[in-house]
């Protein structure tokens, strides 16, 4: 009868050991559960820091901004004139109004220094081209960041060209995009879109630094 009774109280103690072994189990993989949870909240964190970093960059953009470009005469010409440039949420937006032109095509560029001391315009340098690309007509492979193209004297003399582009900024930080400190030249003929290194456009006209 006692060897009955020890068996009994041997097997309830097996049966209590492992019911604190499952115990402890349990509370080892709800700690670990717990670590995981807070490990997924700092990866969300460092997702957010990246969302402002683009926003930031976004910022640059001096969004509203204009700059009014008085035109003068070069070369012994008549013509006058003005251009705005206005900085929107992509693009910039260039409006030219100009008189004093022969009746045809002239073309118009933005050249790489903001100088037009000269008489002659060459004081502006050559087209602006940040990228070193092959002079050429825009919207095609190859053309310089300041190959704008021709604009349409009438008989009259007067020429109108409104113009937009995104590869252009006023004054941020992207020295390929921004305008500021170049000047913009007329030419007294058309660019070919093919001569190099600027479109054989004859002399400087008119000189206005981008400021």
């Amino acid at each position: 009868m006692k060897k009955i009774t020890v068996a009994i109280v041997a097997l309830g103690l097996i049966v209590g050991l492992n019911s604190c072994k499952e115990s402890t189990k349990e509370q080892v993989n709800d700690i670990t559960d717990d670590m995981s949870y807070d490990d997924d909240g700092g990866d969300d964190d460092g997702g957010h820091s990246h969302d402002d970093g683009d926003h930031d960059h976004g910022d640059t953009l001096m969004i509203g901004k204009e700059v009014i470009v008085a035109m003068g005469s070069k070369s012994g010409s008549d013509v006058t004139g003005k251009i705005i440039l206005t900085q929107g949420e992509k693009e910039v937006n260039m409006v030219v109004s100009l008189t004093g032109l022969t009746a045809g095509e002239h073309a118009i560029h933005i050249h790489e220094n903001g100088d037009c001391s000269s008489d002659d315009g060459k004081s502006a340098g050559g087209h602006w081209n940040p990228t070193t690309e092959d002079h050429g007509k825009w919207g095609d492979h190859d053309h310089h960041m300041g190959d704008i193209g021709n604009l349409i004297a009438n008989d009259e003399g007067g020429a109108t060209l409104t113009f937009n582009t995104d590869k252009w900024c006023i004054g941020c930080d992207d020295d390929t995009r921004n305008v500021l400190g170049k000047a913009f030249i007329v030419h007294a003929t058309a660019d070919d879109f093919e001569s190099q290194p600027s479109g054989a456009a004859g002399a400087r006209v008119a000189c206005g630094v981008i400021e």
